[in-house]
């Protein structure tokens, strides 16, 4: 298995800006914040933040993310999106979760899905989390960073005592496919699939219809735990900015922005 580092993420990499400069770290609190730190001073477009272990990780909402030391792609990549309004930021996370669910299926044959908002999944449980931050020059945008955690080579149900909440909830890679993979492969075919679809929303082309028809929440009854409340209805789509567009029992369609969704059947 290859070990990660600047140098060999770079060697070989076809990209021309995604992931050529490469700023690592064996341990970090969060990659999200530290990219935060490098936005503000100026890094370019296309940066890497990588890590092998995640001491204050953090998933939607402010949840804890967990990986072992080793086990996972931690990362984060910066976007500075000038073409793009506020409104649309969500683009880059259709567009890096289609891209991580591309790099997978290219690595292993599986196919994961697409759970709205921001999760990959396989068999019914978790496989990849997307977070998704904005920064602002007065009330221009001036960076978005997207992080990715992909559980690659850790088994959950060997650690039920520890992640008993894990468990019965989160795949990983190597769970599904039966034997340890490389990351370093996984992690460039990422990376190129981001800067190709990057560029594609570059000249107009949105992943909104891809990303939409490969969720796994949509046509479903479901229960949504959103910020305002709790709310039930029929999953029935999603609009331009990625809200969910939820029918309630009584015919009426809610734009949710956020929330955690459970499939009903």
């Amino acid at each position: 298995m290859s070990e990660l580092s600047a140098q060999t993420i770079r060697t070989g990499l076809p990209t021309r800006f995604v992931g050529q400069t490469v700023y690592y770290w064996p341990t970090v609190g969060s990659t999200n914040d530290e990219l935060k730190r490098l936005a503000e001073a100026g890094a370019p477009e296309g940066t890497l933040a990588i890590t092998d272990e995640q001491t204050a990780g953090r998933g939607r909402r402010g949840r804890r993310w967990i990986a072992p030391a080793g086990s996972s792609l931690l990362c984060s990549l910066l976007f500075r999106p000038a073409f793009l309004a506020p409104t649309q930021v969500q683009q880059l996370t259709m567009l890096c979760s289609l891209a991580a669910a591309d790099a997978v299926t290219e690595a292993t044959g599986l196919q994961p899905g697409l759970k709205w908002p921001n999760d990959l999944v396989l068999n019914g449980k978790k496989l990849a989390g997307v977070l998704t931050e904005l920064g602002f020059e007065g009330e221009e945008l001036a960076w978005v960073i997207v992080g990715l955690g992909l559980n690659v080579n850790v088994d959950f149900s060997r650690h039920r005592n520890r992640w008993a909440d894990l468990s019965d909830t989160a795949i990983s890679l190597m769970m599904a496919v039966g034997h340890p993979l490389p990351r370093l492969p996984l992690l460039q075919s990422y990376l190129t699939k981001v800067e190709t679809r990057y560029q594609a929303l570059r000249s107009g082309r949105s992943p909104r219809r891809e990303w939409a028809a490969r969720l796994t929440t949509l046509g479903r009854s479901v229960t949504v735990t959103a910020p305002d409340g709790t709310h039930r209805g029929v999953a029935e789509g999603v609009d331009e900015t990625g809200a969910l567009l939820l029918r309630r029992a009584d015919g009426q369609v809610m734009r949710i922005l956020t929330g955690d969704v459970t499939r009903l059947r």
